[in-house]
């Protein structure tokens, strides 16, 4: 029986309170309005971006159901919808791609100026919500709150990919994988021959990594305090990786030593300050480009010399590596088909969707890259 144009009943993880679990709940998923989308979820990334809202440090209107990396399978559209069709294999994009906007229209920029991330409204583009649950409406996550059997989503903020894709695999290029790949090709634009240096190695870092490979850097160094993630790190492209707390100097004194003046790209995928200063300051005085990739914390600011970049270095950040999500997500999917990456060794565990407190508490310990959450 079609459930198009009808509320779907389902099963999510709403969150209630800042630092608190989630509750899996049952919820009402009102049908797609016009220029909307309506999605099966079959699988979902756990991100460390989702964790900064649960912690605190990202603030989301509550309650919240949160997930942004995922793929899944159009259930209905709304009227006026041309890209998708109910079938379609797709991937949620919390970064949408109006086509229109100015932002949309420059050929070096992908921060669509209909971005919920611009005022987190916790809505859909119209400024209203599709779920509720115990008679409350429940908000939105970047356009996209993929910790649901279903979810509505802005025909902006979807990509129709390859029908063959193996949507537990690709999952990860809706946000993790495209984030690190990205921020080296696209926005540092690593070249051939070139030293790099990777400040964290989760799996958006590890992605850093596989970009920085494919790029052609001749060092990959990867810096991290977790020692057990230098092995995976190695298996896909580091050439080597050190501890900052094995020195008893400043990390990037360290990095400028072992390269002999600096390295010529480092990316920070931590989210820290400090962090981010030093991965400035460990490249190369007059050419060195320095990429912010992780999330830094609500309302803290940096306080810096600007003789850090008088000389030529060149201090950067983007969202999504750089990608126009709609455009970008459908051929990222078919190089991954062509085996041109790999997505497989970021995913540590798969789990069943009602594990996503244990999922969570595996990435906060460490002890995972990835973990896919099954429908």
């Amino acid at each position: 029986m079609s459930t198009a144009g009808k509320v779907i009943k389902c099963k999510a993880a709403v969150l209630w309170e800042y630092k608190k679990p989630f509750s899996i709940e049952e919820v009402e998923v009102a049908p797609p309005k016009a220029y909307e989308v309506r999605i099966k979820i079959v699988a979902t990334g756990i991100c460390r971006s989702d964790d900064h809202v649960v912690s605190g440090n990202l603030h989301s209107p509550l309650p919240v159901i949160l997930g942004h990396e995922a793929a899944g399978i159009v259930e209905s559209i709304g009227e006026g919808v041309t890209t998708v069709k109910p079938g379609d294999k797709v991937i949620p994009l919390f970064i949408p791609q109006c086509g229109k906007c100015r932002i949309c229209k420059h050929p070096e920029s992908n921060f669509c100026m209909k971005a919920d991330l611009r005022k987190y409204q916790g809505t859909l583009v119209d400024g209203t919500c599709r779920f509720t649950c115990r008679g409350k409406p429940i908000h939105h996550f970047l356009g996209t709150s993929t910790f649901s059997e279903y979810t509505v989503v802005d025909e902006i903020s979807v990509a129709k990919i390859d029908a063959a894709s193996p949507l537990e695999k690709v999952c990860l290029i809706g946000c993790g994988f495209s984030t690190g790949y990205g921020s080296a090709v696209n926005v540092g634009k690593v070249t051939r021959g070139s030293i790099c240096a990777v400040f964290g190695l989760g799996g958006v870092g590890l992605s850093v990594v596989i970009g920085c490979k494919a790029a052609g850097a001749a060092r990959i160094i990867g810096v991290d305090i977790n020692k057990d993630k230098f092995a995976k790190a190695k298996e896909l492209g580091a050439t080597e990786c050190i501890n900052p707390q094995d020195y008893d100097k400043p990390i990037n004194q360290v990095l400028y030593e072992m390269t002999d003046g600096g390295v010529d790209f480092s990316f920070e995928v931590i989210g820290r300050l400090d962090t981010m200063v030093s991965a400035l300051l460990c490249c190369q005085d007059s050419h060195g480009v320095s990429v912010i990739v992780g999330v830094p914390p609500n309302a803290q600011s940096l306080s810096m010399n600007p003789m850090a970049l008088l000389a030529g270095r060149t201090w950067k950040g983007a969202l999504f590596g750089g990608y126009k999500s709609k455009d970008s997500v459908p051929k990222l999917v078919a190089d991954f088909m062509a085996k041109k990456f790999p997505l497989e060794p970021l995913i540590t565990n798969v789990s069943p969707f009602a594990k996503i407190n244990e999922g969570f508490d595996l990435l906060r310990s460490g002890k995972s890259i990835r973990t896919v959450l099954t429908f």
